[in-house]
Formats: C-alpha cells, sequence, structure tokens
C-alpha cells in the first residue's frame, strides 16, 4: 500500500497468537491418539495469542510454523494461526504465546500530556456479498501511546463505532488500523478519528479496491474446469493433456532441477529411549531396497558371551554380549558401535538424540525397517520433473512474460487449482473470445502448478500438514523416525535475496523449524527451478506466487533486518504506485466472482502487511531480475453473520470452499495476464 509518513510499513508483524484448536482435516492415516516413541506427534491448526510484538518477533524468530493469518486485537495483543505440537506448544509458551480463550479486552484509554495530532491515512469502504465493511488507517502523533477510535456515519441515518489498534514493529510505531475490516448498516459517508489524547480527524471514505474493472465474459465463455484437491501426478497430467490438445499455443518445459524425490531412508527404533535405544537406518533409501531389511536383537543363551553382529540376507542379528549369568550386558551406544563396525549391514545406527546411550539393551524381536510412507505404489518415488505449461500464440521472447508458480508449500492445496484453472480458461477460451485472444497474442505465460511435488505426496498421503521439501538436512541426532514430519526445507526462504544468511529476519538455521532456510541459499532444486526460469526467459516481468490462506496480496520487499527494522530497499514511488494500482484492478476481478474482497490492510508490501520473511522468491524475482513480483495469498476470511466474526478457512477446506477460492484467483491471476498484455517498458 501507498502510505505517507509513519504509516508505511505498517503490517509487519502485528500478530497475537490466539490458538483455535481446529485440526487439520487428515489427507492420509490418522496420527495416533497418543504417539508411540516412533511415531510423530499429532499436529493440529491453531490460533495462537501473544500479548504484544516483541512476543510475536521472539515467536518468528523461533521458526514456529506459523501461517499467514494474522490478527492484531484491540487490546494490543496479536493473533496468528499455527500449525504445533503439543510439544511445541509448550516450547512456545515461554515465548509468550498462548492458547487464545475469550474475547480480548478493550483497549484501556491511556493519558497523554497534550493533544495529539491525529492523521487519516486511508478511509475505505467495501460491499462484499455479506454487506458493506469500513477500513481505516490513521497515525497519532502520541504513537503507540494513543488509544483512537473510529466514528463512522451512513446512509439514512445509521451510525458505528469501532476501536483501533497500534502497531510497533520491530521498535518501530507504524501507526492504527482496524484489527478486521468492521461491518456497516449502508455505505459509510463520514468517518472521524478520536484519540483518547484529544486528537481528532474526519475523512470521507472512498471505495475499495476501486481498480479498473473486468470485462464482462461473453457468451459461450467456458471456465470452471476444477472437480477435485490434486496431488503432483495428476497437476502434470493436466497440463500434458492441453499441450496435447492445444499443441499449437503451449509447450512443455521440463525444469533442469531434480527434486530429492518422494522418499525417505527406511528406519526402525529399537528398544526404550532414551538411553536403552538405537536408530537403526538403511543407506538406501526405503523404495531402493531399505524397506527389505531387518533388525533383531537376541541372546546368546550362554554366559560370559561378547556382543556380535551378523548378517543373512536382508536380516542383521545382533547378539547381545551377556554377563556371568547369561544376562545381557550391551549398551545401546555399544550396540550402536557394533553394527557400523560390521561391514555388509546396509544400516547404520545412532543412540536416540543428543543421549551417551548407557542404557543396557534388552532383546528385541525382529523388526522390519521402513521408510514410514503411505503413498500407493503407483506415486513415484524417484526424483520429480517439474513441469511448466508455456502459454501464448508467440513463444519466442518477444512478447512480455508472465509466471505462475504455486505450491512452494505443500500444504496448500487450492493453490495450484488456481494456475489449472487459469490455464483451462486461455486455452478454451481462445477461439471464441476476442478478450482471450488477445491475451495469448500479447504475452507469454509460464505456469508451474506445483514447485513442491514431493512435499506435496507428503502432505497428500503421510502428513497434511507439511509445508516443506523432503530433503532431510538433519543430523543423525535428530532423524529419529518420530521426528519425521520436522524435516524439510521451506521453499520460500531458500531464495538468495534479503537471505538469512544476509542477515535478515523472519527464517530459520533449526533443520526442525517449519521456516528452516536450508544449509545455503538455492540449496534446494525447488527454488533453483524457479529462478531457471527467470534466467533462461529474460522477456518475463511478471510473477505470481501463488500460496494460502488468509487473503492476501503482497508485494516487495518481503524481509528486513531485525536491528533497526532495515527492509531491502522499497521500490521507487512510482513503482510502488504501479504494484498498488495493478493490485486494484486485480482484486477487482476476484471479486466479480463471488464477492470476496482482499482487504486494503492486507494489501501491500510483504514487510507492511504480514511480517519479514527472509529468503523468499519475490524479492530474488523483483531486486534480481526486476521482475514485478506479487504474491497471492488465497482463502480470505469468510463473515459469519450469526457470530458477527471473520473466521479463517485453513490450507485444506472443504472441497466447495477451495473450488471458490480457485475460480475467483484464478480470474485475478487472469486480470494480471491482462495488465502484462498491456505493460509498455518504460
Amino acid at each position: 500500500m501507498i502510505l505517507e509518513g509513519p504509516m508505511r510499513g505498517l503490517r509487519a508483524s502485528a500478530v497475537v497468537l490466539m490458538i483455535v484448536l481446529t485440526t487439520l482435516v487428515a489427507a492420509g492415516p490418522s496420527a495416533p491418539a497418543v504417539a508411540g516413541p516412533a511415531d510423530p506427534e499429532p499436529a493440529s491448526l491453531v490460533t495462537l495469542s501473544v500479548p504484544d510484538k516483541a512476543a510475536m518477533e521472539r515467536l518468528v524468530a523461533s521458526g514456529a510454523d506459523l501461517t499467514e493469518r494474522v490478527r492484531p486485537q484491540p487490546d494490543g495483543s496479536i493473533q496468528v494461526d499455527a500449525v504445533v505440537t503439543p510439544s511445541q506448544l509448550a516450547e512456545l509458551r515461554p515465548l509468550g504465546a498462548t492458547l487464545a480463550t475469550g474475547t480480548p479486552a478493550p483497549a484501556q484509554t491511556k493519558a497523554t500530556a497534550a493533544q495529539d495530532r491525529i492523521v487519516i491515512e486511508r478511509a475505505v469502504w467495501f460491499e462484499s456479498r455479506d454487506g458493506y465493511f469500513l477500513s481505516v488507517e490513521a497515525s497519532s502523533s502520541a504513537a503507540q501511546a494513543a488509544t483512537l477510535s473510529v466514528t463512522w456515519k451512513g446512509r439514512k441515518g445509521t451510525t458505528g463505532q469501532a476501536p483501533m489498534v497500534a502497531y510497533v514493529d520491530a521498535g518501530a510505531y507504524l501507526g492504527h488500523q482496524f484489527s478486521t475490516p468492521v461491518p456497516a448498516e449502508s455505505r459509510p459517508e463520514w468517518v472521524t478519528v478520536t484519540s483518547a489524547g484529544g486528537g481528532t480527524a474526519q475523512a470521507r471514505p472512498r471505495e475499495w479496491p476501486d481498480g479498473a474493472r473486468p470485462d464482462r465474459a461473453g457468451p459461450g465463455y467456458q471456465r470452471d474446469f476444477i472437480t477435485q484437491y490434486m496431488p503432483p501426478a495428476q497437476l502434470n497430467e493436466r497440463i500434458k493433456a492441453l499441450h496435447r490438445r492445444y499443441p499449437k499455443l503451449t509447450d512443455i518445459i521440463a525444469l533442469p532441477n531434480r527434486t530429492n524425490g518422494y522418499r525417505r531412508h527406511a528406519q526402525a527404533l529399537i528398544g526404550t529411549p532414551p538411553a536403552a535405544a538405537v536408530v537403526i537406518t538403511s543407506a538406501a533409501y526405503g523404495s531402493e531396497g531399505g524397506n527389505d531389511l531387518a533388525v533383531e536383537l537376541v541372546t546368546p543363551g550362554a554366559p560370559g558371551r561378547a556382543l556380535q553382529v551378523s548378517v543373512n540376507g536382508k536380516l542383521v542379528t545382533v547378539s547381545l554380549a551377556t554377563d556371568a549369568a547369561g544376562a545381557p550386558v550391551s549398551t545401546a551406544a555399544q550396540v550402536a558401535a557394533a553394527v557400523n563396525a560390521t561391514p555388509g549391514t546396509g544400516v547404520k545406527a545412532t543412540t536416540y538424540r543428543t543421549d551417551a546411550g548407557a542404557g543396557v539393551m534388552a532383546p528385541a524381536p525382529l523388526t522390519q525397517l521402513s521408510d514410514f510412507l503411505s503413498a500407493p505404489a503407483d506415486v513415484s518415488r524417484a526424483p520429480a520433473q517439474v513441469l511448466a505449461l508455456r502459454v501464448g500464440a508467440h513463444r519466442d521472447g518477444s512478447r512480455t512474460g508472465v509466471l505462475a508458480y504455486a505450491q512452494e508449500h505443500a500444504r496448500e492445496w487450492v493453490t495450484p487449482l488456481v494456475t489449472i484453472e487459469a490455464a483451462e480458461r486461455l486455452l478454451r477460451n481462445h477461439a471464441r473470445d476476442k478478450d482471450t485472444r488477445r491475451l495469448l497474442e500479447r504475452t507469454d505465460i509460464f505456469i508451474v502448478p506445483t514447485v513442491n511435488p514431493d512435499g506435496a505426496n507428503y502432505s497428500f498421503y503421510d502428513f497434511n500438514s507439511q509445508r516443506k521439501n523432503m530433503t532431510n538436512h538433519c543430523p543423525a541426532q535428530q532423524s529419529d523416525p518420530a521426528l519425521r514430519n520436522a524435516w524439510g526445507v521451506d521453499v520460500n526462504r531458500n531464495y538468495a535475496v534479503g537471505s538469512l544468511s544476509d542477515g535478515y529476519f523472519g527464517a530459520s538455521a533449526n533443520c526442525q523449524s517449519g521456516t528452516f532456510a536450508g544449509p545455503a541459499e538455492h540449496s534446494e532444486p525447488e527454488s533453483r527451478n524457479v529462478i531457471w526460469l527467470a534466467q533462461r526467459y529474460r522477456n518475463i516481468r511478471f510473477a505470481m506466487n501463488v500460496h494460502s490462506y488468509g487473503g492476501y496480496f503482497m508485494w516487495p520487499p518481503g524481509a528486513y533486518k531485525l536491528d533497526g527494522r532495515v527492509t531491502l530497499p522499497r521500490p521507487a514511488p512510482e513503482q510502488e504506485a504501479y504494484f498498488l494500482r495493478s493490485a486494484r484492478t486485480i482484486e477487482e476481478a476476484i471479486a466479480a466472482e463471488r464477492g470476496t474482497v482482499t482487504w486494503p490492510q492486507q494489501t501491500g508490501p510483504v514487510t507492511d502487511v504480514l511480517y519479514s520473511a527472509a529468503g523468499n522468491s519475490a524479492d530474488e524475482l523483483w531486486y534480481d531480475f526486476g521482475v514485478y513480483g506479487w504474491d497471492f495469498e488465497v482463502g480470505a476470511d469468510l463473515w459469519n453473520p450469526g457470530t458477527r466474526t471473520w473466521e479463517g478457512v485453513g490450507f485444506q477446506p472443504p472441497f466447495s470452499e477451495g473450488h471458490a477460492e480457485a475460480m475467483e484467483f484464478a480470474a485475478g491471476l487472469i486480470s494480471l495476464i491482462g495488465i502484462a498484455a498491456d505493460f509498455r517498458e518504460p
């Protein structure tokens, strides 16, 4: 958003963590109610509450798996949805995070020494399918000490009042605004912002988003091609089928960097953690022979025997040492060392996590190793070839390029549907709709439905909360089977501009963190594939990174350094104005589908409207390649008229809602292509 004075950067990080214990809809086998020593803890999508911005920053710095749904509250606290296990929740409590209960208290009046000066930075109204709503942003010369409220008057004498919340981000006061847009009985015509310190200001609100209205589809225009959530194999088949049907308008591009694959090394946990247990891990991936291996621990049945390890085909037998009475005396550390010293086992052994392994091992029956992957056998375990569908009448680099890419985060099942629906509309309507023909004549479109197919498969078949890819960079001490849902790299923290290694905030060096940036910039094939497209096809000037959920529309800068809140360089004023003007047009197209309006306070640079996200893809595209890079966060909150509150939709809403989101954001993506069609180099 283009703001004046202290309201610049308003959004970053005002997050109150309130935990709404809403368990994600299971995509594969359900987690056990009580996890065993080799079972991951069950995770839930919850709403956390933190008391202030400093606590929120501690939460982000911890690498907590936060969503993009951040909601400040009138009492100064912040709420944010997160995916956590019970143990992770316990670790977050010392940082200030709690499960939210009840309604946040109203802000307390704070006295100020003198009358403060109020500036209304923006006052807008919008009409959605649920009625009229008002959004106001203002600043006070008393900064965060001020207590502000808004009253408004509408048509036919209607009135209303609501409190504002202060934003303090990385120690900087960024202004006041509503926690969420507030309902109004009719179109608001005047707003008054009043401070407990005596300041006041008035403004006439304007309509939002106030962009160019989308063209009406002509008779015979085809739409609605999405019938279900689709795992990666189905997504690839859809774009291949479109290429076969429209060979003169499309190409299939096989991106050069194959992923690690939907595969894991096979493992078994033997014994009783922590001191009397060993973790056995196959050298081969489970799908490549590791799942065929088995381990047993036996006693020789005689006193005074030495520890021995033998191999018989796929079976590794550990014969425990015994004392003079014939009782086992081998410790976990000794068993692990003996296994590792024996050639031909096909496995490696470690003690349990950081334990020294001084506990004595007991005999254990034959245990089959497993990679714990649940997808059907027809889901390939091999390194995946990521595909892009290139669409256009002139695919020779002479037209303005648009890159649309989705599912950097595996659990975001709606996002690939946005790209597939847009591709179907463009191709199926080319012969019948002149506006569509114009788009394909004037643009060169690159569509990547799933950047992270390995993680997406894991989300569909194993752990539906999976955010990251499946490459495990954790050391052996953090690689026992119960931790398998914590492995992987956050692809959208693995890029090379404004990264963690550059000193920017909002990513983690912890390999188990939800925002793990990886061992190095571009360490992952998924991020290298996105950047390869920008390097190879220099006509790409626009990009849309499709994410979920929360209903945001964002652009660079996306990261800042915490000390002093130093952001990446902001775009020049004319560039920022272009970002905002284009956003309003795209948001009009989204709203035209079913009346979903992207909130004004969630439209703007990432650091202004969300939080710092070190090493994200849009920043690298913008700063290194000059690509106007946007981020959708599909899945805006839904208004509940019964409770008169906004409610989040989650990563995998019932398909009826996911379908509606795909329809509206596909319209927004096509609107972006229309903006590209009109683009002229300055």
